[in-house]
């Protein structure tokens, strides 16, 4: 768990109609034939694990902050840095890796995320100069340390000013059509926004962007300091821009082919949080993995 895969997040991308046809066959774009699901770890033998007292100890715990989550009542991080080797191990292949993974950099280190295979169950690293200084399990919709990256963020109604257009008599690059009607709706969607406010997305793909329309919009916007990866049927890849409550939310299909490319304005992403439902079935399965380990 301690070792994070790279996921580089594009944000560039071509829109309908900027690609000559050069025949008239149909040529659909390969959809996602395949799906991450639930599979039950490898585990040791119960007779090697009924000595792992520190790894059944935190299972209990993480158990008990599930249900607190399931009724909508906080819980602390269970903290992992007391545990012996071989209860990290057993820690480590009970959780797994599930679909969500996201890394913040932070001044001199970063925060690095991993949802386990019980979803709304993660594990979080924050590392200092490459060595890692805590190691917790917390339980909810998202990780409290990405909620509040976040949220740093997001500047104060009162000093939120954003300009994304040309100042008047400006002239835009030659080849750009219709990203200056992008810029101006995200630019009036952010000064709008409140909290508790759902997001505003902006359909990229669906739009008539010529290259040069992209190339303007991912200078304008940039890239922030986190990114975030959520697997399932393909990918989605999301990054925060340099702008605040400015997002973008790719999505991939099986054979990694940008099939929807869209902007939000919020203060993070629906499709990177878990359910209640989520964890009212992750509750269930932990249950029953934590009575295995114990031997019920």
């Amino acid at each position: 768990m301690n070792s994070f895969k790279p996921f580089p997040i594009p944000v560039t991308a071509v829109g309908p109609g900027s690609q000559p046809l050069e025949d008239d066959t149909l040529d659909y774009m390969v959809m996602p034939k395949g799906m991450d699901t639930y599979r039950p770890p490898a585990l040791p033998e119960r007779e090697e694990i009924a000595q792992l007292m520190g790894a059944q100890a935190i299972l209990g715990a993480t158990l008990a902050a599930l249900e607190r989550a399931r009724q909508g009542l906080p819980s602390s991080p269970v903290d992992l840095s007391p545990l012996s080797e071989a209860d990290r191990t057993l820690i480590n292949q009970v959780l797994g890796e599930g679909e969500v993974s996201a890394r913040v950099a932070q001044a001199g280190g970063e925060l690095l995320v991993q949802e386990s295979v019980f979803a709304g169950v993660w594990r979080v690293l924050h590392r200092v100069d490459g060595r890692t200084v805590a190691d917790h399990i917390e339980v909810g919709r998202i990780p409290l340390g990405l909620m509040e990256a976040a949220s740093a963020l997001v500047p104060p109604v009162a000093s939120r000013r954003v300009r994304l257009s040309q100042a008047e008599g400006e002239a835009w690059p030659d080849g750009v059509m219709n990203a200056p009607a992008v810029l101006n709706e995200l630019e009036d969607q952010i000064q709008a926004w409140r909290p508790g406010m759902p997001a505003h997305v902006v359909n990229m793909t669906l739009l008539p962007l010529s290259p040069q329309d992209l190339l303007l919009i991912d200078e304008t916007l940039g890239m922030g300091p986190i990114q975030i990866l959520s697997r399932g049927y393909g990918n989605c890849r999301i990054a925060h821009t340099e702008v605040p409550l400015t997002w973008r939310v790719s999505y991939y299909n099986s054979q990694d082919s940008l099939i929807l490319d869209t902007v939000e304005v919020a203060d993070l992403p629906e499709v990177a949080c878990a359910a209640r439902e989520d964890l009212e079935d992750s509750l269930e399965r932990l249950a029953d993995m934590l009575h295995w380990v114990q031997g019920d």
